[in-house]
């Protein structure tokens, strides 16, 4: 048994956390950026510290025991305490430099953030920023992300939050495609073209049928959740695919089929956590990022 709460080090219990949320150690892994053997060094270390087996091993992952179960709650109040310890010193800091952790989505994280990036480093060389592309929702309150770039806006009362305006969506469709298979000059005409969609989302086809046009996962010919994937696809050849009139003023390969029909804009945010706000490295790059992404938004 533990002799002394010294005894317990904070990473110890941080991966026996991320571990218990992720249910597995390459899922915890990817989240703290630690390699499974780590990882799992730790856990071992903090089961012969507590005398307790905190996690099954399941073929499919890792489970938690009884003992693990009632530890959690604990783990995630310490959790909380050693951010609050973070913010409390980055909110003290006084020049612009360190590390700042930006997540977007796949797309945004491909196409449009790395000149923004490039300009902020040559003003700010002393920013180091991380990357993190993910169409996932990173936790800013725990720090799994300084600044996030997301299409929807953030509810937890510990953020801030700023719109910085919307990516407005077109139909696409490269053009030696159309040479090769003729431009639709109708949106009836599209669906005599393969069309490129979603596999198990839904967005487009709800967003269609509530514009009174039919659709449905057949009428698709490429499936693929991934809009980064999507966009390539379109630029491939692959037929006719939505996008961000964003990526098609980017790609002078693609055309805008411009047709006059109502399609959903996405809505750009820029959140941090309330207390990293004005912190002058945050507050760098989030000017930076507002004003490199104004030219793409309506």
């Amino acid at each position: 048994m533990v002799s002394r709460i010294s005894d317990i080090d904070w990473s110890l219990v941080r991966a026996f956390l991320a571990v218990a949320e992720k249910g597995s150690l390459s899922a915890a892994g990817r989240l703290l950026g630690t390699s499974q053997p780590t990882l799992g060094r730790q856990v071992r270390q903090l089961e012969d510290l507590l005398g307790q087996v905190l996690f099954h091993r399941k073929p499919k992952g890792l489970e938690l025991t009884a003992n693990g179960q009632s530890l959690l709650e604990p783990a995630r109040n310490m959790h909380r305490a050693m951010i609050e310890i973070e913010l409390t010193a980055a909110g003290q800091q006084t020049e612009a430099t360190g590390t700042v952790r930006i997540t977007a989505s796949d797309t945004v994280s491909v196409y449009i953030l790395p000149p923004i990036l490039a300009a902020l480093h040559a003003d700010h060389p002393g920013i180091r920023i991380d990357v993190v592309p993910s169409d996932s929702s990173e936790n800013l309150l725990f720090r799994e992300a300084d600044i996030a770039v997301r299409m929807y806006r953030p509810e937890q009362l510990e953020l801030v939050a700023r719109h910085l305006g919307d990516f407005p969506l077109g139909l696409f469709a490269s053009g030696s495609y159309l040479r090769k298979a003729g431009r639709p000059r109708t949106i009836a005409d599209v669906f005599d073209h393969p069309v490129i969609g979603y596999d198990r989302n839904e967005e487009i086809i709800r967003g269609m049928q509530e514009r009174n046009m039919p659709a449905s996962r057949d009428m698709f010919a490429f499936r693929c959740d991934s809009h980064t994937v999507g966009w390539e696809m379109v630029r491939a050849g692959c037929g006719v695919g939505f996008g961000m009139k964003a990526l098609g003023a980017l790609h002078d390969d693609v055309e805008d089929l411009d047709f006059d029909i109502d399609l959903p804009s996405l809505p750009v945010w820029l959140a941090t956590h309330q207390a990293l706000r004005h912190t002058p490295r945050i507050a760098v790059v989030w000017e930076a990022l507002a004003k490199g992404l104004k030219p793409h938004l309506s």
